[in-house]
């Protein structure tokens, strides 16, 4: 077929294709502004909830330079760091989960399944237990541990080309192999120093100081706006290397650097709260369920994943009167039923192809 007989779109294809991406775009702000709004009145509850319950106006009144003095050391020096650091987390996990599925093409390809949490983790309870660091340094130190593991997944998913089941299966298996090592320094460790080890290790956002939220916002924000620079070449990736490479995508160093980016979000919110399990892995199926597409959704599933961490953190607090859990354990128990259906839905298809 010559180049003058390939199919030419009409102008009517045109005007479908155009009216339905104009849709796609109002749909998708529509879903943002609304998880928006649930996440302010959501930010308001947990300002509001506590030992000492703060009446909403109050609250408002605190955030604007008013209120009490009481209603403002509650408010402002112990649970906005709270949540600001939730919606922080939640949000750079959110992205993390959204860009290696959206990357591999797996939904199970999320930091807390193939082993980049647990590389974060590992580092960051060597350095706690052994080396005697803390805040920053143990960022850094967790952000080296998911490197390491990320860089081994590549290389050994790599001999014979990296396919999305390849990496995860390897990723699971690196995931196991850092848990053991967590599990053997906790063993060497002293006492109190493993009771602290396994808190943060469940996930906890309790006791938050200006050094930590000021080093995870600037990581955020960096990181952010990387992956906003390459955004366009992961939505490409998306389609196939072949496809990708005609459209001037050098494949393997856009892949090296997205990942990069995904193992750095990962790694931020990993070292800043432990590792809250499964709200990578839930919040881009959720995102894109909203959405009514298979793209990377980053904007809402980061938006998706700040819900999930700050909803989580409020029922640790406050749904057992007088005892607080770490929100890791609540959103394990969010987590593990989608788990399942993603697995039931896996098998179902491999069934019926």
């Amino acid at each position: 077929m010559t180049v003058q007989q390939r199919y030419q779109p009409s102008v009517d294809d045109l005007a479908r294709v155009a009216v339905a991406r104009r849709a796609g775009r109002i749909r998708s702000l529509v879903i943002a502004a609304v998880l928006i709004v649930a996440l302010a009145a959501l930010a308001v509850v947990a300002l509001m909830l506590g030992d000492r319950v703060v009446a909403p106006g109050d609250v408002l009144s605190t955030l604007f330079g008013g209120g009490s003095g009481g209603d403002r050391f509650v408010i402002l020096g112990l649970r906005v760091p709270r949540l600001l650091l939730g919606l922080m987390v939640g949000a750079a996990f959110g992205l993390a989960g959204a860009v290696f599925q959206s990357l591999l093409g797996n939904p199970l390809a999320s930091p807390d399944i193939i082993g980049i949490s647990q590389g974060a983790s590992a580092a960051a309870v060597g350095a706690i237990l052994f080396a005697g660091w803390s805040g920053l340094a143990v960022s850094f130190a967790a952000f080296g541990g998911a490197v390491l593991v990320a860089g081994l997944i590549t290389v050994l998913a790599a001999r014979h080309g990296v396919a999305g089941s390849r990496f995860v299966l390897i990723g699971i298996a690196l995931a196991f192999l850092a848990q053991a090592a967590i599990n053997f320094m906790l063993t060497r460790s002293d006492v109190r120093d493993a009771q602290s080890a396994l808190v943060w290790l469940v996930g906890s956002l309790g006791t938050v100081t200006s050094e930590e939220l000021t080093s995870t916002a600037v990581g955020l924000v960096v990181l952010v706006l990387a992956l906003a620079l390459v955004s366009p070449r992961l939505r490409m990736l998306q389609l196939g290397d072949e496809a990708a490479t005609g459209l001037g995508v050098r494949v393997t160093p856009a892949r090296l650097v997205i990942t990069l980016i995904a193992v750095g979000l990962a790694a931020v919110a990993t070292a800043a709260a432990g590792p809250v399990v499964f709200v990578a892995f839930v919040s881009a199926p959720i995102a894109r369920r909203l959405l009514g597409g298979t793209g990377p959704a980053l904007v809402v599933s980061a938006l998706v994943g700040a819900l999930v961490v700050t909803g989580s953190d409020l029922i640790a607090q406050h749904a057992v009167s007088g005892l607080q859990v770490p929100v890791g354990i609540v959103t394990g128990i969010v987590g593990a039923p989608v788990l399942l259906v993603l697995l039931a839905r896996s098998n179902r298809s491999r069934g019926t192809a």
